[in-house]
């Protein structure tokens, strides 16, 4: 599924979008989680799923892979900020992790 065309969100709708989302804050012009796991194993089967999420949105985050952790950032690129196409990964990534 390819997210739908989108501008970039007010500050008042980044505020209202990143209290529906457990563990998402506001990175400068992006939104970020970390995600923990048990080991390397779990982080890096999280990236691989989270990057199949990606290519079928055509919406790909920024990833940084630690032993235990991986930290994910959503921002349009296209609209110079946060749009609701950050959101809606940031929501796929948490069913994602959550199954």
């Amino acid at each position: 599924m390819i997210a739908p065309a989108t501008s970039r969100l007010s500050e008042t709708e980044i505020t209202a979008e990143l209290a529906r989302l457990k563990g998402w804050s506001r990175d400068g012009e992006a939104i970020s989680k970390t995600y923990n796991f048990a080991n390397y194993h779990q982080s890096i089967a999280f990236v691989n799923a989270s990057a199949w999420v990606s290519h079928r949105e055509d919406h790909h985050p920024d990833i940084v892979v630690g032993y235990n952790t991986c930290k994910v950032s959503y921002v349009t690129h296209s609209v110079g900020g946060i749009s609701q196409n950050d959101f809606i990964c940031a929501a796929k990534l948490d069913a994602l992790f959550s199954l």
